[in-house]
């Protein structure tokens, strides 16, 4: 709209610059040819010597004075006028062109600016390249530092991102952490970009100080070329069809790792629509009640007595089928749903281990992006008062990725947890990065030793430094410790060997339904007392009072 006006306002702007000039103009030519007769007639009179000038010329010169000030004055404030007028709507172009935070263009301008360097390229046997920089993770640093600290960031990734782009790239920042560039290279020359991309890495990879925190981001590259596809259908090749094909490849940076970059291949769209199938799904699975609660029996290897289970979470689709946690629960932390998911779970797991043997324990896992909500602790004690399960019979399994988001957060969840009597576990120990001083500061209950490590010990003359190393360490520690994994007898040998250890596995048979295990129990005499006798029945919960937990527990305002 801006620049559709602009001629038309110009253009009177202009009209009246020239009448204001023209008055002054004709003003002074009438001064001079007055002023000629008038003046001299004025002098004289002055001195005494001639008649008096005449009244009416006399007015006429005064009127021209006037007019001359006043056509002056009038195109001087034209002039500012226009001038305030043509930098005004250079800014309004500016701001519709760029990103205010950055100084990067934005979506808009990006889109015409990619469309006028490929009508260039083109003419002279170039192609174009189309860029999608995502940062990742860039959600943490504004949950953990601020969206200040947050703006800050993006700042200093454009201009890390812009210095390393060359001067005839064009760059822009088209959503909260996304970044675009276009750039036109030789077609038979493709390692170009690659070095380009290689700069940029190599741009972002020194860590840079936020507000007295230092910050160290990486990010994901999308790469889509116009080259391949020029001599099909134009759609194959339009802008829109070009960045689409550069999500897609960002996407599959994310998906293998993050802090690299990929090229889109036509094999990655079928993969992230059944991506998209799966984003559905998840968000129709939780309305549909579809993801169920499984459990895993928990052993203990000397006696062979079965001393809890842990609940693993299973998506029952109708359309896809059974889907495994490995495959949704990545895609529900990205979507941001993972908490409504596992709450869920959480929920229907305290119903069903209700009805156990109040011997039983069970364990929850707990992602990563639960343990970024500072109310996370609060909402699960909530959970237990609803169902008025037993604290000490529950265990909450936390992974070491967790301790380096924030450990003083979660210390502090594990305080008050364990507060209220609930178990803390640090599972998959071993393959993460903790500390001998995070084992010893933060108060955990109980180790997990990956499976990973246990699969060593399938032969009988098998040895694993590992799992012997962790074991000890567990001991010193006076560390209660669970194996996962125990597959086989061999296994579950030489684990008896290493000591007092609770175990799972498939040797102990595979996760099972909230109904086979109460089947389970019901025929091992294992079941409350509360519903002994009604197996098979829904009895509800009792009728409780208040409990110690629910008087503790602190109040959300």
């Amino acid at each position: 709209m801006v620049d559709r006006e602009k001629p038309e306002k110009l253009k009177g702007s202009a009209e009246r610059d020239l009448v204001a000039l023209g008055i002054a103009f004709a003003a002074i030519i009438l001064f001079v040819g007055t002023g000629g007769a008038v003046l001299p007639a004025i002098v004289n009179s002055l001195r005494g010597v001639g008649a008096a000038p005449d009244t009416l010329l006399v007015n006429a010169l005064l009127l021209n004075v006037v007019l001359i000030i006043f056509g002056w004055r009038r195109y001087r404030e034209l002039k500012i006028e226009i001038n305030e007028r043509r930098n005004a709507e250079d800014l309004a172009r500016k701001l519709a062109e760029t990103d205010p935070l950055t100084g990067c263009l934005n979506r808009r301008s990006i889109s015409s600016a990619t469309h006028a360097l490929r009508d260039q390229a083109h003419a002279t046997g170039m192609a174009v390249v189309y860029g999608l920089i995502d940062l990742d993770n860039f959600k943490q640093i504004n949950d953990m530092n601020g969206h200040t600290a947050g703006d800050s960031a993006l700042i200093e990734m454009a201009n890390r991102i812009r210095t390393a782009l060359p001067a005839d790239a064009h760059l822009a920042r088209i959503g909260g952490d996304e970044f675009a560039f276009v750039w036109s290279y030789d077609p038979h020359q493709p390692e170009r970009v690659d070095d380009l991309v290689i700069r940029l890495f190599e741009a972002m990879a020194t860590p840079f100080a936020l507000d007295k925190v230092t910050v160290d981001t990486t990010f994901s590259i999308g790469l889509a070329s116009d080259h391949e596809h020029n001599d099909l259908d134009p759609d194959l090749c339009s802008l829109d069809a070009l960045m689409h094909r550069a999500d897609i490849a960002m996407y599959q940076a994310k998906k293998e790792g993050k802090n690299r970059y990929f090229w889109f291949e036509p094999s990655m769209e079928n993969e992230l629509r059944f991506r998209n199938e799966l984003e559905l799904g998840i968000r129709k699975g939780l309305l549909e009640g579809e993801f169920v609660p499984f459990y895993e029996q928990q052993i203990d290897l000397d006696s062979g007595d079965l001393m809890g289970f842990e609940m693993l979470a299973r998506w029952i689709s109708p359309t896809l089928g059974t889907i495994s946690p490995e495959v949704f629960i990545p895609i529900a932390e990205e979507i941001g749903v993972i908490s409504d998911l596992s709450d869920q779970l959480i929920d229907r797991a305290l119903v069903d281990a209700r009805d156990w043997d109040k011997s039983l324990t069970l364990s929850i896992n707990i992602s990563p992006v639960q343990m970024r909500d500072p109310w996370f602790a609060q909402k699960l004690l909530k959970m237990l008062v609803k169902h008025n399960f037993p604290p000490q019979r529950l265990e909450v399994e936390i992974t070491e990725s967790c301790l380096h988001d924030n450990v003083d957060m979660v210390r502090g969840m594990i305080v008050s947890l364990r507060n209220q009597g609930v178990q803390i576990s640090l599972d998959d120990f071993g393959t993460g990065y903790s500390s001998l001083e995070q084992l010893r500061t933060l108060p955990f209950d109980r180790l997990k030793i990956d499976r990973s490590f246990v699969g060593e010990l399938s032969t009988p003359s098998a040895k694993s430094p590992l799992v012997d190393a962790i074991v000890s360490l567990g001991r010193g520690l006076d560390l209660p410790m669970t194996v996962e994994g125990i597959e086989d007898e061999v296994i579950l040998r030489q684990l008896k060997q290493m000591g007092k250890l609770k175990g799972q596995g498939f040797l102990y048979g595979r996760p099972e339904s909230a109904e086979q295990v109460r089947k389970r129990l019901a025929e091992a005499g294992r079941l409350a007392d509360h519903v002994e006798g009604d197996i098979g029945a829904s009895t509800g919960a009792p009728k409780r009072k208040t409990s110690d937990i629910e008087q503790a527990m602190p109040r959300r305002a």
